[in-house]
């Protein structure tokens, strides 16, 4: 999305048309930098004043092979044979009915392995993350709060989160059952619980270790890792749903 904006901003400039009015080119404030003015990925960790790194910024996965498919590296999940079924069914007809082909919400694990930029905001107390595709968002409490009972799954489910020395640790549950693991189509069921592990190692890279508990369709958690790109010198682009074709060619086998 952000190189074809790019293309686009380009021809514009050559051909004499009106600039495409985004931030795409601008440095971002109070990063760290080399002699010849480049962001310095491989730079410490960036810190809050109560000593947790800082995960703020503009982040996106490194790969794109988790959204297409979370066992993408050959783990075997142990889908048990109810949510075996409902696989087979989702690969056997293409992903027809795939949320996002209706230009209904990714959820917490395919945004994960997203591979459009996501930022993180963190504040005492919560961090938000605000997705540029679908022009979404999500927020982790980090301030103590239990879980509420769940009465209404919600796309992105409640999350909350904890420190381990300086790896941020989330929890999520109740996530509505309408929504894919992947685009592969791994189904889950109510009882997902989904921990994500973050852990920012130096400046520009930072890996997330994601697990799937969900007893009603795993016979065991499963967990994968996921390596994040810091993305400098840039800011989210507007990416809504609001022309979609997919629906009417999405026919099944």
């Amino acid at each position: 999305m952000h190189n074809v904006i790019a293309s686009a901003t380009l021809l514009l400039a050559v051909t004499g048309w009106p600039a495409i009015a985004q931030w795409i080119n601008y440095p971002t404030p109070g990063i760290p930098r080399t002699k010849d003015g480049k962001p310095n990925l491989s730079a410490p960790v960036p810190r809050t004043s109560g000593g947790q790194p800082d995960l703020s910024g503009i982040w996106k996965a490194s790969t794109g092979k988790y959204l297409a498919n979370l066992a993408a590296d050959g783990i075997d999940v142990g889908m048990l044979p109810a949510a075996e079924k409902v696989f087979r069914e989702r690969q056997d007809n293409f992903g027809l009915d795939r949320p996002s082909g209706r230009c209904l919400p990714h959820s917490v694990t395919d945004f994960d392995a997203h591979g459009s930029p996501k930022k993180f905001v963190q504040s005492p107390g919560f961090i938000v993350i605000l997705f540029e595709s679908y022009h979404s968002y999500r927020q982790i409490f980090t301030d103590g709060r239990p879980f509420p009972k769940v009465n209404d799954p919600a796309w992105f489910g409640y999350s909350v989160g904890s420190w381990e020395g300086d790896t941020l640790v989330v929890k999520t549950i109740g996530i509505n059952e309408k929504t894919w693991l992947d685009d592969a189509g791994h189904p889950h069921s109510d009882a997902l619980q989904i921990i994500e592990r973050f852990q920012r190692r130096d400046f520009g890279h930072m890996q997330l270790q994601l697990t799937i508990d969900d007893p009603k369709a795993y016979a065991k958690p499963w967990s994968i890792r996921i390596p994040y790109e810091f993305v400098p010198d840039t800011e989210l682009l507007d990416w809504v749903c609001e022309n979609n074709l997919d629906a009417a060619h999405m026919v099944g086998k």
